[in-house]
Formats: C-alpha cells, structure tokens, sequence
C-alpha cells in the first residue's frame, strides 16, 4: 500500500504505454450514429446520440438504467471515453446478466464505478446487485485523483480469465480475481435519483471499442493490492508479489498446536477446503486449543478469509511468543478480535469498543465507519481480514476491503495502551522483533481459509 514515494512517476509511464501494446483486432461498439447493437434494462432513463457520443440523463421515479450490449462477451480488453456533467454516479458493467429468476430481472455483475463524489471511487470494481464493492478506491490510493470530472477521461476494462482489471487515464485502479461470472453484456449506467431536481444531469460515452481475440494484458504493477475472491487460490500476479499460501486448503502442513509440536487430535477439522475450529461450549483452548505456524514473522502482510457462528469469539493472533508458558489460556500474543459484537457480550467489555470485530483486542478499536460507510460486520457469511506489519512497527488492520485500524508497535500510545489492558503483567508484551501467527480456539464453530502472506523489507 503505497510504501514507496518514488513508485507513482513510474506507474504512469508505464500506464501511458497502454494503448500501445499488441493484441487483436479492435471493434467498434457504438457507431457515432445510432443505439444499434445495443437494448435498454430496467429502468426508463433515457440515452440518445449526440456530436457522435452516448448521452444518457438520470430521471427521477425510475430505477437504475442500463443501455446493455446485445451481445455477452467473456474474454475481452474494452476502452471507452467518458465525461459527466452532473453529480450523480454511474458506472460501466462488464460480465453481467439479467435474468428473470434472479431479482425479477434486475441487472446484476461486475461495475466499474464512475464516483464524481468525495470519496473518489471512479475505476473501483463493485458487483452490482449482487455482492456489492469488491475493490473499492481506498485499496489503492494513489488511484483516487486520476478523475477529471467536466472532463474526457479515458478507461480500460481488461476481463481475462478470472483476472479483471480497470485502469483510469492510464494508470491502473482495480485488480480482483474472480470466478463468479465468466461472460455476460457490457452496459452503460444511469443511476437513479432521489428528486426531481437532480432529473436532466448526463454522462457521456463515446469511442467504445472492445477486442476479444490475442489479447495482451497491460505490465502489471507489483505494489498494487490484489483482492483475490478465489478461495484457496494463489494468482500468477500474487505470486509474482511474493504471496504464497500459509495454509494449502488439505493438509496441516505448516501448523501445530500452540506449545506443542503436532496439530491438536481434536477440535480441528478439514473439510472442503476449509479449516474448521468446532462449538465446544465458548471456554479457551479448552478443547484442541490454539494453533500456531511453525514460521515465525517480524514484518509481513496476511490475509485470510473468516466465517463466524452466531455469538462466535475467535482472534487471529500475531508475534506470539510461547516462552511465557501459558498453559490453560489462550496464547499471549497482539490480536486482531474475530468477534460477533452484537451476540457475544465481549463487543460490550473493554473500553471504547476494543473488543469488538476487527481491534487490537483490549488496546485499541477498530473504525465502525469508513468515508461515512458502515463497515460490513459479517456473520454466517465468509468475511476477509487483513493484517499489515510494516519494517517501521506501523500496523494496519483491515476488514472487508476497509482500513479499520492503524497503530505504531512500540510507541509511547501503544506502550500506555497495554499499561491499563489485562497484558500489563506480561513484560515486553507485543514488541518482540519476531513471532509466530495464530489462530484462536474460543470454543465456537469458526472457519478459515485462502490463508496467505508475504513477507515486507
């Protein structure tokens, strides 16, 4: 995450080289002229051509409107250019389908975000009516001022395999690996609008082209944040980012129970690529306990995707040490809580909210809100947690996409943060150089997986 000044410049260049690398046959989808090839969705928001460009203008008491391709592509590189002349956002969808079962026919997939608001959102991947942002702006930063609104802009979709991408005045935004949808129309967004004084604001489409054949993905950025949705999946671009699996979906390779040197014989199970701790009645590491990697980190990025019981407490733990010989307890170490805060009475303990879903557990809350969104709070659904330990003690926590926590290991807040929580006792609590990551055993049914890391310099 933007850990380099120097990086932006050369982003850039390479983003300017875009449009000239190799590939197949462009075709054109829209003809300057006319709306041929092309049907309205959905709502009643009208789209017309004028000066060789498509011009659709929100209406008020009407749905979202989609002006959708004919044809479904699958694989594709698509380039357009656009402008706005109003506030309301908008979007492009890729892949995506209607039909009658599903929603009464609403249209539902992959968007590119067109966001002329504050949060700077234009070239975030969200999935329309269907599992909402993907890969929302702030995962990549120094994408959000790319936007010239009142201006052309000039935006690329690359679709290939389950790798989607979208890249802004040539610079890329989004990356999200995918499998929910392999081929579907392209469609061009009218938001609704809550009054009719928001009615007549346009946007503008024009130079729509698309190839679908030899197809040459664009160099990839190597410190751009890849939102994998593939459970248990390394990408070729994660890879070449350093990411590798810290756990292979089958075995216990990699993992023992905490203070011991096998994997617990009870507790814990593996089932369809899923590492299950089971309902023992909610006491800690009471029945198969903890489990700790046989690897040891000081300054590394981990990701894992989480699924929690109804009332559920559970924690990823990390720089733990096990030379404090706890025994009867959970393992001492910094955790990021895995809690549901509105069942288990833990949300309600603590000071400030510390103990809720997502915080330094008893030192520091996570955010409830982010750009004025609610964080999603996922329960009975798979949620994903991210952890970022950078070389200089900075930590960040991550929830569903979201920044929701950053401190410093070690500074004089985190040092009186631990002073008044219940790990004052332990001497050199959380500032070790190095230690192991962990996954708790709060006796509730948890699930994990795609655990994965990458090690920082």
């Amino acid at each position: 995450m933007n850990k380099h000044g120097f990086i932006l410049p050369l982003i850039i260049l390479a983003g300017a080289a875009l449009g000239n690398l190799s590939g197949g046959e462009w075709k054109s989808l829209f003809n300057g002229e006319n709306l041929d090839g092309w049907k309205v969705l959905n709502g009643t928001a009208p789209y017309a051509v004028i000066d060789g460009a498509i011009v659709g203008s929100t209406k008020h008491g009407t749905p979202n409107t989609f002006l959708a391709t004919k044809e479904t592509y699958g694989d594709f590189i698509l380039e357009l250019e656009f402008k706005q002349e109003g506030v309301s956002n908008s979007g492009i969808q890729f892949r995506s389908l209607t039909d009658p079962n599903y929603r009464d026919g609403r249209v539902h997939g992959y968007q590119c975000e067109i966001d002329p608001s504050p949060r700077k959102w234009t070239g975030g991947i969200f999935d329309e009516a269907r599992r909402g942002w993907l890969y929302p702006v702030i995962l990549n930063p120094r994408a959000k001022d790319l936007y010239q609104f009142g201006m052309w802009n000039h935006l690329r979709i690359e679709a290939i395999g389950n790798t989607l991408r979208t890249f802004l005045n040539g610079v890329p935004v989004s990356y999200v690996v995918d499998d929910m949808t392999a081929e579907g129309f392209i469609a061009l967004q009218v938001h609704s609008i809550r009054a009719d004084a928001e009615a007549g604001q346009r946007i503008y489409w024009k130079n729509i082209k698309i190839q679908t054949e030899d197809l040459t993905p664009s160099p990839q950025d190597m410190d751009q944040f890849i939102r994998n949705m593939i459970p248990n999946y390394l990408s070729e671009g994660e890879r070449a980012q350093g990411w590798r699996l810290l756990w292979d979906g089958k075995t216990t390779d990699g993992w023992r129970g905490a203070g011991k040197d096998a994997f617990p014989e009870g507790g814990w199970s593996i089932e369809d690529g899923t590492l299950i701790v089971h309902e023992s009645g909610g006491g800690e590491s009471t029945h198969g306990g903890d489990i700790v990697t046989m690897e040891e980190f000081s300054a590394f990025e981990f990701q894992l995707d989480f699924w929690l019981s109804k009332g559920a407490n559970s924690g990823i733990k990390y720089f733990i040490t096990e030379s404090y010989g706890v025994t009867g307890a959970s393992s001492i170490g910094l955790e990021y809580q895995l809690l549901d805060d509105n069942l288990h009475p833990d949300g309600k303990l603590g000071a400030a909210g510390n103990r809720t879903l997502a915080s330094l557990y008893d030192l520091f809350p996570s955010y409830q809100t982010v750009i004025g969104r609610k964080v999603p709070r996922p329960i009975e659904t798979w949620g994903h947690a991210r952890l970022v330990v950078y070389p200089d003690n900075r930590v960040e926590h991550w929830l569903e996409s979201y920044p929701v926590l950053e401190y410093h290991r070690g500074s004089p807040i985190h040092l009186a943060a631990i002073e008044r929580s219940k790990y004052e006792k332990w001497e050199d609590f959380g500032v070790w150089p190095e230690g192991h990551l962990l996954l708790q055993d709060h006796g509730n049914l948890v699930k994990f997986r795609s655990i994965k890391v990458r090690e920082l310099e």
